[in-house]
């Protein structure tokens, strides 16, 4: 989890998760990156209303992986709605989990439509406060129906 990461851009933004992402995993940055960018020029992976959701299937993903960053200042992820991108939050899911991918991807789409939850995301002071947010009744990731799905964890 990243708060307030400074970038110039989409490309600059996930490399600097991908890197992220692979120093707290022992995943390659280099196959981390490939794989979000991989999705990410098929289409924008911006969902509206300053939130993007990279993401990738990936062979060399035992159990998912998720990550929260906020960036400072926002930028353009080339959202439909024309809003700049703040809230990222990145999913890498194991290729053979493939079946419990959307339900996860879609439970996570319902969260964050949640105002509360992203005014208090953008808010937040320190990592223990978005912890607290993402951990909050509101989000209960055993509701995803995968056993892999249950060993989520925000990184």
């Amino acid at each position: 989890m990243t708060l307030d990461l400074a970038t110039k851009g989409k490309h600059s933004a996930l490399s600097k998760i991908a890197v992220q992402i692979a120093r707290r995993t022992g995943l390659d940055d280099r196959a981390v990156l490939r794989g979000i960018w991989r999705r990410e020029r098929l289409g924008s992976t911006a969902i509206g209303r300053g939130i993007a959701v990279p993401h990738a299937l990936l062979r060399t993903v035992s159990s998912p992986v998720a990550s929260f960053t906020r960036l400072a200042p926002p930028i353009d992820f080339t959202s439909a709605d024309l809003v700049f991108v703040d809230l990222v939050f990145t999913l890498l899911w194991p290729r053979s989990e493939v079946r419990t991918f959307l339900p996860a991807l879609s439970q996570l789409f319902r969260f964050v439509r949640v105002p509360l939850i992203r005014e208090g995301l953008r808010l937040a002071r320190s990592t223990e406060e978005v912890m607290a947010i993402l951990q909050s009744e509101a989000w209960s990731i055993t509701e995803i129906p995968s056993r892999a799905a249950r060993s989520v964890a925000v990184r």
